[in-house]
């Protein structure tokens, strides 16, 4: 092979390894390395060999095959100790960088003795000191070899010195460096510190291939045992986004399953076991396998714990296993890893770390995180029968007591505790009024299967001598009936009782409490007839009566918990009826009247639905203020007595609200709220997507973009049209684009955004469908996917010229020539689509005469185009072009440049920034051009339109500072 085949075949096989590098971490691309390395074998250059076991070790280092890394290291390090001059400068910088990875990965393959670590420790020393090089690498790859075994005094040491040593070429990069120190001082139980130590890493200051990936993952335990709850969960969003695809990271993936197995969220941590099967069986990298193994041991105890040891769960393959069997298995897998490498160090110290880490308890008992997952339930805990009594039930008499001491205040467990006398009853003789008020509640539990029961203890008061009591049991049956749909026969039933009960009041027989309890649930049926018809005088009949309830009872509750209860149900009833009858604002204060009244009373849990409905008919009263105001009462109010759907509801209704504020941060913390509530409630696929899409678009809008992804990628797979409207759909899948977009992951972002707008070109209106096109270009653009952005721009384009939105139009116009201008022979084709661009925003503005808004937003948007016209002319120049070639098209850039400074002089200061960047485009161009008197000129325009700005204006400050530049270098030239 000839010299220059040879180096044509030595470039190529570079262009491969580069391209392999940006593979998927994983066998294939190491066994790609392995045939590149065959490849490089063949031809005449030992640089080629050298650069090809390089690229092989780097790959094996970051997969799960890191055990393979030491044998092209060793071929490396003879290559080296033979003919050093085969190693050019990047080459030879890699070998020694290298010697750490070496040093410290054999801490992590148990056959290798200690003894040989410390010869490479040593040998690392004496190549790093020939070299000139800092000891900071010796004394950190010390530090990790003393650690390890649990040498703490020479780990401190060790650690002292590797700070004090001086950062140079061979230091690890700033990230992995502070990753390594913040766990240090969290494995010596200096959580604190640890944070400080990462805060850079995890705030973006200091990143690299596996960082802040690593830290983010070492934090989350930290976080938990701080109690700072927010930071974790944000963490473990962030975190596993990146540590998801990466094979080589399992260590930190287990850290992960760790936090969802010390937070409550023993569900998600399934979920990700099942996402990594490989991870149970990949040998490998042994450390890493012991830490997965060890926290797989430490999740499966808790399900144990929680009585679902017999739960199907995610394990290695081959076998089906159950949470109590993989709770055995990786148990003594993780210990017998742990007692190889304690028998290599000849310390117990892994083995304890192990046991330590299996032997965690939860830290909280459930950390809400925003993503779908299912509540772990804990199995039913069946007491024995033989088992004795540990404390005393309390005498029958206190438990009649307490039952009517809740019952006549109206507390929300009065049933239950009538229902605890009941038990405690059996086989004792009770007088007829306990057991009237034990059926009457049971009945009330029971609705429309205990009619029977109330019918009983209708019969059971009239024994005690209450026929009043008797009466309000058999009209509470009439309301059970219509609430079961026997309205009419409900109506018939209660008028009896009505006209009963009236006569009895006449004459003393009977209290006003029981007379407003006839005389309610009269009301409520009439308003059960309300509800399902249309008639008027259903309105009025169903007014007439609750109002009788107010006028007999307003003014005579006194300490009464019941009758003031009647009155405020009765204020809620009338608001009912107002907001029926289209009369809104009566019926926000009608309703605000009732809650208020129940809270008075002492009864804040029945104010909530009624504070529920205030915020309706708020809402649509447009009066966000009271709107919110009445949630957050709702949210107080009902406590601890909310159900968990209902507490879902609301936190969801005031997220909404907070975020149609523009109050993002605290929208994020009711919807994460509503999401949690939801999926305790086992509604996660409904309501709790609605608070997943709102939770996303709440976390973008703080531009925590990481956190919304994963949020909105949990969300979509249960987003559907027909429960949630295609709308949401189509949101969450543009909310997800622009979160992906930020983070750089630009040919997903395309994915979703086309997704999007396949969705929205049905509907009627084509905005979003155009507006949607034109970002998935973008993205498609920045994936290197010009061929596809070109055709979604053009669909764009076409939809912006349906629409008559010229900027819209011009804007695709303008990209499709930077994407046309980055394609071989595309310069023509760039310069007609920027053309096409100018023409259509002069062809717009001679139709907006009338309409100066309009017009000064094209004139704008025709500046614009003319200065990306010459920069893109100015860019079209062929590399190899002759002198006069270069000036005729300097001469055109110029010429549209100085188009765009009269187009942006004619919308005077509005356009002030733009017209100055215009000016020293110009004036650079001039400079090139050999016209050093007219690129003076132009700077000294610059100055001139900043003479008077302050300091403070950062635009100014660089447009002066790069006029005063070109000032200078033009009058060096004499002008």
């Amino acid at each position: 092979m000839s010299g220059v085949d040879e180096n044509a075949a030595f470039d190529a096989l570079r262009r491969a390894m580069a391209e392999n590098a940006e593979e998927p971490e994983g066998p294939a691309r190491n066994a790609r390395a392995e045939q590149l390395l065959a490849e490089a074998e063949k031809l005449n250059i030992p640089l080629a060999v050298i650069e090809a076991l390089g690229h092989q070790l780097k790959v094996y280092n970051y997969s799960s095959e890191k055990a393979k890394m030491f044998v092209p290291f060793a071929r490396l390090l003879r290559m080296w100790d033979e003919h050093p001059e085969d190693f050019d400068e990047y080459e030879t910088h890699a070998l020694h960088w290298v010697f750490k990875w070496m040093t410290t990965g054999m801490l992590d393959q148990p056959h290798i003795p200690l003894a040989a670590m410390e010869k490479w420790l040593g040998e690392m020393e004496h190549r790093y000191r020939l070299a000139g090089h800092s000891e900071r690498a010796v004394r950190g790859a010390e530090h990790s070899v003393a650690a390890h075994v649990g040498d703490l005094e020479r780990a401190e040491r060790a650690y002292a010195a590797w700070l004090a040593a001086d950062r140079d070429v061979m230091s690890d990069c700033h990230a992995c460096e502070l990753h390594e120190q913040g766990w240090w001082q969290a494995q010596r139980g200096r959580d604190e510190e640890a944070l400080e130590l990462w805060a850079p890493v995890l705030e973006g200051e200091f990143s690299c291939a596996h960082e802040p990936h690593a830290a983010l993952a070492s934090s989350l335990a930290p976080l938990l045992r701080l109690g700072r709850l927010d930071e974790a969960r944000a963490n473990h969003l962030r975190g596993f986004r990146l540590v998801r695809s990466m094979e080589s990271m399992r260590g930190a993936y287990a850290d992960h399953v760790e936090f969802c197995a010390l937070s409550g969220n023993e569900a998600r941590a399934l979920e990700l076991l099942a996402e990594r099967p490989a991870y149970f069986t990949d040998d490998g990298h042994p450390r890493s396998r012991l830490d997965f193994t060890a926290v797989v041991a430490l999740l499966m105890d808790r399900l144990t714990g929680l009585g679902l040891g017999e739960q199907p769960v995610p394990g290695p393959a081959g076998r089906s296993w159950t949470a109590a069997g993989l709770a055995a298995h990786a148990r003594e897998e993780a210990l017998a890893l742990a007692a190889r490498f304690d028998e290599r160090n000849g310390t117990a110290h892994v083995g304890e770390q192990t046991r330590a880490r299996m032997a965690q308890r939860p830290l909280v008992e459930r950390l809400p995180l925003g993503v779908r997952a299912a509540r772990t339930v804990a199995a039913p805990v069946v007491a024995s029968a033989a088992a004795p009594a540990t404390t005393r039930e309390p005498d029958l008499p206190a438990l009649v007591a307490e039952a009517r001491r809740l019952s006549d205040t109206l507390r929300p467990n009065a049933v239950e505790a009538w229902a605890a006398v009941a038990r405690a009853a059996e086989g004792v003789e009770l007088d007829p009024r306990d057991r009237a008020e034990i059926a009457d509640h049971e009945a009330m539990d029971q609705g429309p299967e205990g009619l029977e029961l109330f019918e009983r203890a209708a019969e059971l008061y009239t024994a005690a001598g209450d026929p009043g009591e008797a009466l309000a049991a058999r009209a509470r049956a009439a309301y059970v009936r219509a609430l079961a749909g026997e309205v009419e026969e409900a109506l018939a039933t209660v008028a009896g009782l009505y006209d009963e009960v009236l006569a009895l009041y006449s004459v003393d027989d009977t209290g006003v409490r029981q007379t407003a309890s006839v005389l309610m649930s009269r009301a409520r049926i009439l308003m059960r007839r309300v509800h399902e018809g249309d008639d008027e005088a259903f309105l009025s009949e169903a007014e007439s009566a609750v109002r009788e309830v107010l006028a007999l009872v307003e003014g005579r509750t006194g300490d009464d918990v019941r009758l003031a209860a009647r009155v405020a149900e009765a204020q809620a009833m009338l608001a009912e009826l107002a907001s029926r009858t289209g009369d809104l604002p009566a019926a926000a204060e009608l309703f605000t009247w009732a809650a208020t009244g129940f809270v008075e009373a002492g009864l804040p849990w029945f104010a909530v639905e009624y504070e529920a409905r205030l915020a309706g008919l708020l809402h649509h009263l447009g009066d966000p203020a009271g709107t919110e105001r009445a949630l957050r009462a709702a949210l107080e109010h009902g406590g601890p007595h909310l159900e968990a759907i209902g507490r879902a509801q609301l936190h969801l209704q005031l997220a909404e609200v907070l975020g149609g504020r523009g109050l993002a941060e605290e929208a994020a913390e009711h919807a994460l709220e509503a999401a949690h509530w939801a999926d305790e409630a086992g509604e996660g696929p409904t309501l709790g997507a609605l608070a997943r899409h709102q939770l996303g678009g709440s976390l973008l809008g703080l531009g925590r973009w990481a956190e919304a992804a994963e949020v909105l990628e949990s969300a979509l797979p249960d987003l559907s049209a027909e429960r949630h409207g295609d709308g949401a759909v189509v949101q969450a899948l543009w909310w997800l684009g622009d979160c992906l977009s930020e983070l750089g992951e630009h040919r997903e972002a395309a994915e979703r955004r086309l997704r999007a707008a396949d969705i929205a070109r049905h509907w009627p209106e084509q905005h979003d469908h155009a507006t949607l096109a034109h970002l998935a270009a973008e993205s498609l653009g920045a994936a290197g996917l010009p061929a596809e952005a070109d055709r979604a721009y053009a669909r764009a384009g076409a939809l912006w010229r349906e629409l008559g939105n010229v900027h819209g139009l011009v804007r695709s116009l303008r990209a499709r020539a930077w994407l046309a201008l980055r394609a071989e022979n595309g310069a023509d084709t760039a310069r007609e689509l920027m053309a096409d661009a100018v023409r259509e925003c002069e062809a717009a503005l001679g139709g907006a005469a009338d309409d100066e808004e309009q017009r000064q937003r094209l004139v704008g948007e025709l500046g614009h185009t003319h200065r990306q016209f010459g920069d893109l002319i100015a860019r079209s120049v062929p590399e190899d072009a002759e002198d006069d070639v270069i000036r005729a098209v300097l001469e055109a850039a110029l010429a549209q440049v100085v188009e765009a400074i009269v187009v942006f002089a004619s919308l005077g200061d509005d356009a002030l920034n733009a017209r100055t960047a215009a000016e020293l485009a110009a004036g650079w161009l001039a400079a090139d051009l050999s016209r050093p008197a007219q690129a003076a000129a132009r700077a000294r325009a610059v100055l001139d339109a900043y003479r008077d700005t302050d300091g403070s204006d950062d635009t100014a400050q660089a447009r002066r500072a790069e006029a005063e530049q070109l000032l200078g270098l033009m009058e060096g030239q004499g002008a």
